[in-house]
């Protein structure tokens, strides 16, 4: 057959020895013997927190999947939540252990992203979240300089945050907020933080929404609140080689590439540490002074809806004979 069968946790495992990309040598095995290596790193990003993944089939492109299906296991934690975009209840996973982590492998579910907030207060996220996307290419010197630009926009309010890599090109700064902050305070802060970078040095740094108003520098995404999920620390990505997003110190930012974190790299550095932990800072609590400025700031993805039905307006207009 070639292809190894067998059980951990209670779980069977099936079809181990298939190649998990295309013309890639990485195996469902490895994604399966990763995820099991780094469990007790990688669950604490995700329990308790709707769960979406993204899987890939054999033969088929990636797919984001939110709903549970029909077939999953009874064991398997999981939470209703009302998706107001496609107006219904939609069934998340809550991976809270190794089985149901396992399960996933299984199923060839590749990245894990998280809520930002828990399944007991969703109204309440537990980070903000900085996410730096770099301008076309693989140039990540330019995310590097635009992360040391967030941590000097944190500093200057008293804020705090821990840095990883996206498993893709780009970074994320996470900043752990108190309890009692609100999903609208958080928002408001995250627009407000984005727009600080952005002025610390705006030929580097933008948070212009829309792509083609970015002119190669670095987007600083102000959106991710709220409901967002954000890939979790450990998570591998589906990318040839399967690298991972992995936690950096801020002064070693310079000295690495996303590529070096790899499932297969990546065990042996978290053994017997969980470097994502011990990177972040306290919860802390929001500066009101930040939260009322991030307030006066439009909501970026709202704005670039108008904006590109006002431009769609004006090419039409355009292209009328005798205007």
């Amino acid at each position: 057959m070639g292809d190894a069968d067998e059980t951990r946790d209670g779980v069977g495992l099936t079809n181990l020895d298939q190649p998990l990309l295309a013309g890639g040598d990485v195996t469902k095995r490895d994604l399966v013997d990763y995820l099991d290596a780094v469990r007790e790193q990688i669950l604490p990003g995700l329990a308790d927190r709707p769960l979406s993944v993204i899987r890939l089939l054999r033969g088929q492109g990636p797919f984001m999947q939110k709903n549970l299906p029909k077939y999953t296991p009874e064991w398997v934690r999981r939470t209703s939540v009302w998706a107001e975009a496609s107006h219904r209840q939609v069934s998340y996973a809550l991976c809270d252990d190794r089985r149901t982590l396992l399960w996933f492998a299984n199923q060839r579910a590749i990245e894990y992203h998280p809520t930002l907030s828990t399944v007991a207060r969703p109204e309440h996220p537990t980070h903000l979240v900085l996410d730096l996307d770099p301008p076309e290419g693989d140039a990540f010197g330019p995310v590097v300089r635009t992360a040391a630009l967030v941590r000097r926009a944190l500093a200057d309010v008293g804020l705090a945050g821990a840095v990883k890599t996206s498993g893709a090109k780009g970074l994320h700064v996470f900043v752990p907020v108190a309890g009692e902050t609100t999903a609208e305070e958080a928002a408001a802060a995250t627009r407000a933080l984005a727009v600080h970078t952005e002025r610390l040095d705006p030929a580097l740094a933008t948070t212009a929404f829309i792509r083609e108003d970015r002119g190669g520098r670095v987007f600083v995404d102000p959106t991710r609140a709220g409901g967002a999920t954000v890939v979790a620390a450990y998570s591998p990505r589906v990318r040839p080689g399967l690298p991972v997003s992995f936690p950096v110190a801020w002064d070693d930012l310079d000295a690495v590439t996303p590529a070096d974190f790899t499932v297969r790299t990546v065990p042996a550095l978290v053994a017997d540490r969980d470097p994502w932990a011990e990177a972040m800072p306290a919860p802390q609590r929001l500066p009101a002074e930040l939260v009322a400025e991030g307030r006066t700031i439009p909501v970026a993805r709202v704005q670039a809806m108008h904006e590109g039905k006002r431009r769609a307006r004006a090419r039409r207009e355009a292209g009328r004979p005798g205007m």
